[in-house]
């Protein structure tokens, strides 16, 4: 009887998550959530950075104050981010976690609270995100990514491979700007790995190799921690600081033990959000095209991001989608107006979370361990930001390497797929964006067949995306048309 009664909770989560059904075990669904949380919880100090330092069209910053307030932002940022990925693990039983979405908050930062208030900015994200669910409940967006042929969703996977090697590249200074049109990036500092950060980084990658190519479990994970142990080490001998104080300084943030640990967090934003402010401040015209872009980019970043997710973790049906797909472009809709309603922009699925299914993740157990990180990381952010970029890097290095293996099975010889895969897969890298990858793919898609006379091998929703991809990459002179500013 103790032995049975000992057994139960494991093979009721066994059971739920249909853990031992996908080849999984609770250890590696462990592992798996740990790691993702490692790979992507620079977003808690990130987010703070890009979106509570820019200030509105009055001049006030995000919490409606005349001085920045980035602990609130982190803890918010932290507190929505464990929420929604609880949830896509309990809902949709996949590894995939959220977080907000880089790129996302940039553009709200400059090019949507420039023109209104932070409160009215976040407004049109909720806004965007109740526009997403409702395509969701009416199945319009899974019935577009089914229309999508399955050598380009692969090539959407190859693609955000390279995205997320090159983003760890950049975010250790491995891979920086030159500061010229040509060539636009280089190696570190004027062509040279001089800096003691870049250095871990590359002591941890190759760690990662040895570890990996050794088979030794848990790998990734703890590569991440014995980096950021060597990283504080390294800091307290050379006391480097940042790069915003010294070039030669860490990405994002110097780590240290901090000296105090657990702190209680300040939810005060959540709440802070106008629906129609920004319809009077700047006028219907506007507020449709900021919209209709935010929702563009979200729309098909997350089905980008699942299809990689799924292939790396080999949990896509013969038609090359996710298992329970609605489920997840449900939690990740409502994610979106979450992120809003929190007042820390737009939250979306990470590509990172490859990291966690490099590791064995295979069920949404591993999400619900990595919310659950998110959610300590509200009391804990000083322990979190112990982990630099440098250190979380070489997993998404590694992780980019096992997605790219993929790119075996797009069928080459046919020229109609290959070209807009190759499109897709190089420009999500070379524009830093993986929507305009995904765009660039179904447009070019659309035009070859077109011109070859094929037309009746495009699926009629291919054809709307491929229309709506116009207008986003032309979004600018549109606006220069209506009068937009």
């Amino acid at each position: 009887m103790p032995t049975s009664r000992t057994r139960a909770p494991g093979a009721a989560l066994d059971r739920f998550f249909r853990i031992s059904e996908r080849g999984s075990t609770m250890g590696r669904e462990v592992r798996g959530g740990l790691v993702t949380f490692f790979a992507m919880a620079y977003i808690i100090v990130l987010n703070p950075l890009i979106i509570g330092l820019a200030p509105d069209v009055d001049g006030n910053f995000l919490g409606g104050g005349s001085e920045p307030d980035l602990a609130k932002i982190a803890a918010a940022t932290a507190l929505v981010a464990g929420v929604m990925t609880i949830a896509m693990g309990l809902i949709a039983n996949f590894p995939l976690a959220l977080a907000t979405g880089l790129g996302l908050n940039a553009f709200v930062a400059t090019g949507v609270a420039t023109e209104m208030s932070w409160a009215d900015a976040m407004g049109l994200v909720v806004i965007e995100g109740a526009i997403i669910v409702i395509l969701v409940l009416l199945r319009v967006r899974r019935a577009v990514f089914n229309a999508v042929p399955r050598a380009l969703k692969t090539a959407i996977g190859v693609g955000i491979g390279l995205f997320i090697s090159l983003v760890g590249l950049v975010n250790a200074g491995f891979v920086t700007s030159t500061g010229v049109a040509s060539p636009p990036v280089g190696l570190g500092i004027e062509d040279s790995l001089s800096t003691l950060p870049v250095a871990v980084f590359v002591v941890g990658l190759l760690v990662l190799f040895f570890l990996y190519t050794r088979g030794i479990t848990g790998a990734i994970l703890w590569t991440i921690v014995g980096t950021s142990v060597l990283a504080v080490v390294v800091e307290s001998i050379a006391d480097l600081g940042t790069t915003e104080d010294n070039p030669k300084g860490w990405n994002l943030n110097a780590p240290a033990v901090p000296d105090d640990l657990v702190g209680l967090p300040d939810f005060s934003l959540l709440g802070e959000f106008s629906l129609l402010g920004s319809w009077e401040s700047v006028g219907v015209v506007s507020v449709l095209l900021f919209v209709f872009t935010l929702m563009l980019v979200d729309f098909f970043d997350t089905m980008g991001t699942m299809v990689a997710v799924g292939q790396e973790g080999g949990l896509l049906d013969e038609e090359g989608n996710p298992h329970k797909s609605n489920e997840i472009l449900l939690v990740d809709g409502v994610a979106t107006m979450a992120g809003g309603a929190a007042a820390i922009s737009s939250n979306t699925s990470y590509a990172e979370s490859a990291s966690g299914v490099g590791e064995g993740a295979r069920t949404g157990l591993a999400s619900v361990v990595t919310g659950i990180c998110f959610l300590l990381a509200t009391f804990l952010a000083p322990l979190v930001g112990m982990v630099p970029n440098e250190a979380a890097a070489p997993a998404l290095v590694l992780v980019g390497f096992l997605m790219m293996t993929q790119i075996r099975s797009i069928p080459w010889d046919d020229l109609e797929l290959a070209i807009p895969a190759f499109l897709t897969i190089i420009l999500m890298p070379f524009t830093y964006s993986i929507s305009v990858g995904i765009g660039a793919g179904f447009v070019s898609f659309v035009l070859i067949k077109l011109m070859r006379g094929k037309i009746r091998e495009v699926h009629p929703l291919l054809w709307a995306v491929a229309a709506f991809f116009v207008v986003y990459f032309a979004i600018s002179p549109i606006e220069d048309l209506l009068g937009v500013t």
